[in-house]
């Protein structure tokens, strides 16, 4: 991005210009400003960029410029995310900048009522911003029609193939006009994207900005070696106690282990630390990270699949608790922190089991996490979880019998009860051993 690129220097009307000035956004992003001649040439377009470059706005930007208001009830552009969460997320950022247009903007999903949304679809919407399952519902029993679709964007479609939407996602396309722009944006180009795109996609062209690898400049990472998890726990608290933690996104690689940082936090830290994951009650998780996005709540803690759908500004610092065993995972959970071009922290407590993930992380970025010293007033707990005990194996010792000799086959004598022998007896037979004699029912004698 140059430095005097502004966004009065792109191809946008008035109306986009007017809710960018309003949203006090002045300059594009470096994905904002590469994808958007290309988005409007027409072309397929693959977006690679990370959390918290704008990619939403990206694709957004020129789709709106291009979008034409029309009587037609049915979406002219469809966005398929792979959560509740984005699809809430999107659907805001979208009606932000349609401030001062008539375009009709509305996000479906599943685990809700679908009577409600297919009333607000039927009454008529331009861009649809929906996850797979929830839109082959609405579109299945006839209640949406895809036949406008002039523009698909599929968001984060490195996730939705890794949950397994491929087959939803397969159906959808079926269904959709032959005649469409289609955009994919992804943090990380997998094989199975790429298997994906050339499937299904005319030679997108490949756009990338602050790909998964390339950290942002803006965040301070730190490491702590901790050995034991309720040594990270007293760690935790610790570090929470720090006035400086006004905003913090707390990573746990499990739902499971959420819970428990939950229920251990919320003792140190009543009415200030909130808990999202899936297992989670939709309208619980929306009010939650609402707390948490207004200031109610100072620490979220929360899975993966959850948080790539918060886009919450002014974290301050993200704390992962455990280091993900998935080096690109690393990179999503700091790049909650340290957007919009303000700074931030991320701290990883590593174990010593973790090491490896850690070294994996850093080959990924090319970059050597810093390490910092362990507070003077941190108490090294000896107490062990069942899953960090030490594992015995008893080594397996192959015993030689000795070799029998001068026996023959496994046989013994039966005994006397066992030796009789079923038989099936007739009728007659039956009666004949009841009565001492034949039993003729009164049969007429021959003559």
């Amino acid at each position: 991005m140059t430095d005097t690129m502004t966004f009065s220097d792109l191809n946008l009307n008035t109306p986009l210009l007017n809710a960018l000035n309003d949203l006090g956004y002045t300059q594009p992003t470096p994905i904002q400003e590469k994808v958007f001649s290309v988005m409007m040439s027409g072309q397929d377009v693959l977006g690679i960029a990370q959390t918290g470059t704008g990619k939403t706005f990206a694709y957004l930007l020129p789709m709106l410029r291009q979008w034409k208001y029309t009587k037609d009830v049915n979406p002219q552009i469809l966005i398929l995310v792979p959560t509740r969460e984005l699809v809430v997320q999107v659907e805001r950022e979208a009606k932000k900048l349609t401030a001062y247009m008539n375009a009709v903007t509305l996000g479906v999903y599943g685990g809700t009522n679908i009577k409600t949304q297919i009333e607000a679809v039927l009454d008529g919407v331009d861009i649809l911003v929906a996850t797979p399952g929830r839109l082959l519902d609405l579109a299945l029993n006839g209640s949406l029609r895809l036949k406008s679709v002039k523009k698909l964007v599929l968001d984060e479609v490195d996730e939705m193939l890794g949950l397994g939407f491929r087959s939803q996602l397969t159906r959808i396309l079926d269904l959709l006009p032959a005649k469409r722009q289609n955009l994919l944006f992804s943090a990380t180009t997998t094989e199975e994207v790429e298997l994906f795109m050339d499937e299904h996609f005319n030679a997108p062209v490949t756009i990338e900005a602050a790909p998964t690898g390339a950290p942002l400049e803006n965040i301070a990472q730190s490491a702590y070696r901790v050995p034991n998890f309720n040594t990270k726990l007293h760690l935790l608290e610790i570090l929470l106690n720090d006035p400086e933690m006004t905003k913090v996104l707390v990573f746990a690689g499990t739902k499971s282990l959420a819970d428990q940082l939950h229920k251990a936090m919320d003792e140190k830290f009543p009415d200030q630390v909130g808990v999202v994951h899936s297992n989670k009650d939709q309208n619980y998780r929306f009010n939650t990270v609402r707390k948490f996005r207004d200031g109610e709540h100072r620490v979220l803690i929360a899975t993966d699949l959850i948080a790539r759908g918060l886009d919450i500004f002014e974290v301050t610092h993200v704390i992962n608790f455990d280091t993900p065993d998935v080096p690109e995972n690393y990179i999503h959970r700091i790049g909650r922190t340290g957007r919009a071009e303000k700074q931030g922290r991320s701290i990883t407590l590593v174990a010593d089991r973790e090491t490896e993930y850690r070294e994996a992380i850093e080959q990924l970025m090319e970059y050597q996490i810093p390490e910092a010293e362990l507070p003077a007033e941190l108490v090294i707990s000896t107490q062990l979880t069942a899953e960090e005990m030490p594992q015995f194996r008893m080594k397996n010792i192959d015993v030689k019998l000795p070799k029998r000799e001068n026996v023959g086959a496994a046989f013994h004598e039966k005994k006397e009860k066992n030796k009789k022998v079923n038989m099936k007896l007739t009728r007659a037979e039956q009666m004949k051993l009841k009565y001492k004699k034949p039993k003729t029912r009164g049969q007429k004698k021959k003559r």
